[in-house]
């Protein structure tokens, strides 16, 4: 199974939300930023490491949030998502083709992988975005 981490970045009542790329698995979907645990590595470490690859920010990484376990015909995931606060940089995508900041009213009017769905709830039913 692989570990994958998402980081919920929340500005001013909005999600931060990226959509994957053309060529790219799941293409055209949205999705929190993160991605896959290198080995001995922390979820928290791994959403600090992938979020500056990706999106030329840096992050700190706060309180655990939701987790979902989900089997794709390419392997099964196990997605663990944490409360991150943007603390600088100037966002640039290299992975991703769009970014969005969503209000929790309509965070469910995107298209996400399946994975994300068990994250979306708890981040709606937990007013994270209030």
């Amino acid at each position: 199974m692989i570990q994958v981490a998402a980081a919920v970045i929340i500005k001013d009542g909005q999600c931060l939300i990226t959509r994957r790329a053309p060529g790219q698995n799941l293409a055209g979907l949205w999705e929190f930023p993160g991605g896959k645990l290198e080995p001995g590595e922390t979820p928290e470490d791994c959403l600090k490491r992938e979020l500056c690859e990706e999106l030329s920010i840096k992050i700190s990484v706060g309180r655990f949030i939701a987790e979902s376990r989900f089997g794709y015909p390419s392997g099964s995931i196990h997605l663990l998502a944490y409360q991150a606060t943007w603390e600088s940089g100037k966002l640039q995508l290299s992975v991703h083709d769009d970014y969005a900041w969503v209000a929790s009213n309509k965070l469910l009017e995107y298209s996400y992988p399946p994975a994300d769905e068990p994250i979306l709830q708890a981040i709606i039913q937990g007013g994270w975005l209030r």
